[in-house]
C-alpha cells in the first residue's frame, strides 16, 4: 500500500464524493421541482449541500479566526497572526493583540501532530488572549512537503520544541496538549542539561501519553497488538501525484480521519443524519453548531511516516519518556534533571484516548524537582477534548492553569486579574 496510486485513489475517492454531493445539490435545487409536492428533492439537495462541505473540508487547512478580542480599556483590539520562525515542518506563530502593551503572562500552547491542524486549538487560543500573549506551533501538512526537505521523527519534533523555546526566551509557559505531552517534557529536560537559563518557567502536560501502560486505552491497546512490521504495511502511503511532497512517504490524514471515526461511528452518524434533516427543513445554518465543529473535526493532514511510526514504536511500544530513556540526537535525557520548571499535569476522567494516569505519570519522573512545584489535577467527567476546549476548560481548567502560571512567576512581575471568558 505504499505506491503513489493507493494515495491517488484515496484522493480519488474523497473527491467524487465532494462531486457527487455538488451534483445533487445542483439537481435537487432546480427551481422546477419546486412545483413537484415531494419531500425527496428537499432531502437530496440538502444531503448534496452536507456531503459536498464535509469531504470538501478533508483538504482544506482551517483558518483561525480569531479577528479581536475585547480589552481592559474597553476597546476591541484586532489580532494579527505573524509567524516568527518559518522551518519545513512546522512554524511558531504568535498572536499581536494590536494596541496591548506586555503581557506579564506569555503562554506556548504546543498543539498535537495527530492528524489534525493545529487550529483544533482555536477556542484554546481565543481563550487564553485575554489574559495572556499567546505562542503556539503550527505544524505543516506532511504532503505539501517536498521530499528534499527529508525525514521528520519525533527527535526532530522535539529539537523544534527545543528552539521555540530558546527564541521565547525563559519567562515563557509551555502548555501541550495531549499528543507532544511526552515530547514537551523531553524537550524540556533537555534545555535542563544542555541550555539551563532556555528552559521554560513553567510547564502544563494536558492529556498525553507520558506512560501509555500505566492505564491503557483502545488506542494504546492497538498499539500493542500489530507489529511495526504490519503497521507500516497497513498504514504507510506515498503521496501521490497532485501534491509538492510527491513521494514522501506518510501517515494519510484521510488513514486518521477513518480511524478517529470508526471508534464514535454511531453518534458520528447520528450527527449527520440529523444535520441533513435540519437542511432538508430549512433549519440548518452556515456556523450552526454541526459546522463548526465538523469544519474543523474533518479537516485533516498527513504526517510523515517516519514520525508516525517512532511515535508507536518508541513512546507506545518502547515506552522510552515513561522509563526515562529517551534519546535525542545522540543523547539522552534525563527528566530528572528538571529541577527549576514547575510542571502541573491535567486529564479527564472519562478520557478514552488518554486514560487518567498516563499524563500523570510525568510527576514521578521528575525526581529532582521539589513538590511544591508539582501538580495534578483530574477534570472529573470530561472526556479527551474536554480538558483543552469547552465548558470543562473553560470554566475551571483554564482558571486553574493560570493561577498555576502566576504562582511560579517572578514575584517583581504585575501580574493581571483572570477574566471571565
Amino acid at each position: 500500500m505504499k505506491g503513489m496510486m493507493s494515495y491517488d485513489l484515496m484522493e480519488t475517492i474523497r473527491n467524487t464524493n465532494e462531486w457527487m454531493g455538488a451534483s445533487a445539490r445542483a439537481v435537487a435545487s432546480y427551481p422546477a421541482w419546486g412545483l413537484v409536492p415531494h419531500p425527496m428533492f428537499k432531502v437530496m439537495s440538502a444531503w448534496g449541500r452536507v456531503t459536498e462541505r464535509s469531504f470538501a473540508r478533508m483538504v482544506i487547512k482551517p483558518d483561525w479566526g480569531i479577528r479581536s478580542i475585547p480589552g481592559i480599556d474597553g476597546r476591541d483590539h484586532l489580532v494579527n497572526v505573524e509567524t516568527l520562525i518559518e522551518r519545513p515542518f512546522g512554524s511558531l506563530i504568535h498572536f499581536a493583540v494590536a494596541g496591548r502593551g506586555p503581557m506579564p503572562r506569555r503562554v506556548l500552547l504546543v498543539a498535537p501532530m495527530s492528524g489534525h491542524y493545529a487550529t483544533l486549538l482555536r477556542s484554546t487560543v481565543a481563550s487564553l488572549l485575554p489574559d495572556a500573549d499567546v505562542y503556539i506551533t503550527d505544524w505543516h501538512n506532511a504532503r505539501d512537503i517536498a521530499v528534499s526537505e527529508g525525514k521528520f521523527d519525533i527527535e526532530d519534533y522535539t529539537l523544534y520544541l527545543v528552539d521555540f523555546m530558546r527564541h521565547l526566551g525563559p519567562d515563557i509557559n509551555v502548555i501541550a496538549v495531549c499528543q507532544p505531552a511526552p515530547l514537551t517534557l523531553a524537550a524540556t529536560a533537555y534545555l535542563a542539561e544542555i541550555d539551563p537559563a532556555a528552559q521554560p518557567r513553567t510547564l502544563t502536560l494536558i492529556g498525553g501519553p507520558i506512560d501509555p501502560d500505566s492505564n491503557p486505552t483502545e488506542v494504546t491497546d492497538f498499539g500493542r497488538r500489530v507489529t511495526m512490521g504490519q503497521l507500516e504495511h497497513l498504514v504507510i502511503q506515498r503521496v501521490g501525484f497532485k501534491y509538492r511532497g510527491a513521494g514522501r512517504l506518510v501517515y494519510p490524514g484521510l488513514m486518521q480521519l477513518a480511524s478517529f471515526i470508526s471508534m464514535n461511528s454511531e453518534s458520528h452518524t447520528r450527527a449527520f443524519a440529523d444535520k441533513i434533516t435540519a437542511e432538508a427543513k430549512g433549519e440548518g445554518s452556515e456556523r450552526d453548531k454541526h459546522n463548526i465543529f465538523y469544519d474543523e473535526y474533518l479537516s485533516v493532514m498527513d504526517m510523515t511516516a517516519e514520525f508516525y511510526l517512532s511515535t508507536v514504536e518508541r513512546i507506545f511500544k518502547g515506552r522510552e519518556i515513561a522509563e526515562n530513556r529517551f534519546v535525542v540526537a545522540g543523547h539522552q535525557v534525563d527528566i530528572g534533571r528538571i529541577t527549576d520548571v514547575a510542571v502541573k499535569t491535567v486529564e479527564g476522567s472519562k478520557d478514552d484516548i488518554s486514560a487518567p494516569g498516563q499524563c500523570a505519570a510525568a510527576l514521578d519522573l521528575l525526581t529532582g524537582l521539589p513538590p511544591e512545584k508539582k501538580a495534578g489535577y483530574i477534570e472529573i467527567g470530561a472526556g479527551h477534548y474536554g480538558i483543552f476546549a469547552g465548558r470543562s476548560w473553560r470554566e475551571r481548567i483554564r482558571p486553574l492553569v493560570l493561577r498555576f502560571i502566576d504562582q511560579n512567576a517572578n514575584t517583581a512581575a504585575k501580574v493581571t486579574p483572570l477574566r471571565a471568558v
